[in-house]
């Protein structure tokens, strides 16, 4: 068991879980809202601190391929940076971007797996298939990182070693973006590189992304995802609601529960669940939304995170703060 010392930070707690009108559980993390002109509006927790943005960090990863000559656009970019849902147009289009650049699934170095989405994880299953590198929800990002490797001649086997030169331009795109050092990097669920930053570092990158200038590879991406969000996560996905009902909203979740979101004035929001709990994800997102000014129905049904008893609703998960 590790000492509380007086300089240890006790996350408040985010959300709340209620069964039959007694909390039975809380789910404890940090958030940061950020006002238009970048300024820390909301601190909670200690959003100061180093985390590993899990998939928030893909927008970053898709720059990365278009600093590296890669011409990618509309639905192929979003791809690149999403963490699909293995539905049959992202697979499909998974593999057309890899035969586009001579490459095929036997390539891919994500681990084999099933569609993230449960609906299509049964329908595949329930099909014959067997887990595959195509149907990993990261398969998108990692067909454009072999492609932007064939395009410069890097080596395709070792395209997920940090020292890679494609994995250091994904390192010194995260640090810009962010606007502090990465504090450690480590290995991704897809077996990608994986750098940390603050919960603040990472608001700020997507607000760096929907502020940057037309054209540059950040606006680029923001807008390829903006315009094809059902590419960037699925059409089951509160990803794909947001973005394609709120107009001008850039939206990532990550793993262990990490959430960005940028608003096209530059106000944006991060924040982390420190027991990973996907549960907690909406109804935290929907109430920091809230506090930005989003005020659309699209937020009531991000929030809805209902408890069942017996088939019937008994209690919620909701917003703590």
């Amino acid at each position: 068991m590790t000492a509380m010392t007086p300089d240890t930070v006790i996350p408040p707690v985010l959300a709340e879980v209620v069964r039959s009108g007694f909390v039975e559980g809380h789910h404890r993390g940090s958030l940061v809202v950020l006002a238009a002109d970048g300024g820390v509006e909301l601190a909670l927790g200690d959003p100061a601190a180093p985390v590993f943005p899990r998939s928030s960090n893909k927008p970053m990863q898709a720059a990365a391929v278009l600093r590296a000559g890669l011409d990618l656009s509309g639905e192929r970019l979003a791809l690149a940076a999403a963490s699909h849902s293995g539905e049959g147009f992202h697979l499909d289009l998974v593999r057309k971007m890899l035969a586009e650049h001579g490459l095929s699934a036997d390539d891919l170095q994500t681990p084999p797996d099933l569609p993230l989405d449960p609906t299509e994880a049964e329908t595949y299953l329930a099909a014959g298939h067997v887990r595959d590198r195509v149907t990993m929800n990261c398969s998108g990002k990692h067909a454009a990182m072999l492609a932007a490797c064939r395009l410069n001649g890097w080596d395709e086997a070792t395209y997920l070693d940090p020292a890679h030169p494609l994995q250091r331009l994904v390192h010194d795109g995260v640090e810009a973006a962010a606007g502090e050092p990465v504090a450690t990097v480590g290995t991704d669920g897809c077996g990608a590189p994986l750098m940390a930053i603050s919960l603040t570092g990472l608001a700020r990158a997507f607000r760096t992304f929907v502020l940057a200038e037309p054209g540059t590879p950040e606006r680029r991406v923001a807008d390829a995802m903006r315009a094809h969000p059902e590419y960037v996560a699925g059409t089951r996905r509160p990803d794909t609601w947001l973005m394609r009902e709120v107009p001008g909203v850039l939206s990532k979740m990550g793993a262990e529960a990490v959430q960005a979101v940028a608003l096209p004035d530059g106000r944006a929001l991060a924040f982390k669940v420190d027991d990973g709990a996907a549960r907690a994800l909406g109804p935290v997102l929907a109430r920091a939304l809230r506090l930005l000014g989003v005020d659309a129905p699209v937020v009531d049904r991000i929030g809805s995170a209902p408890l069942l008893g017996g088939a019937e609703r008994v209690g919620e998960v909701r917003a703590a703060f």
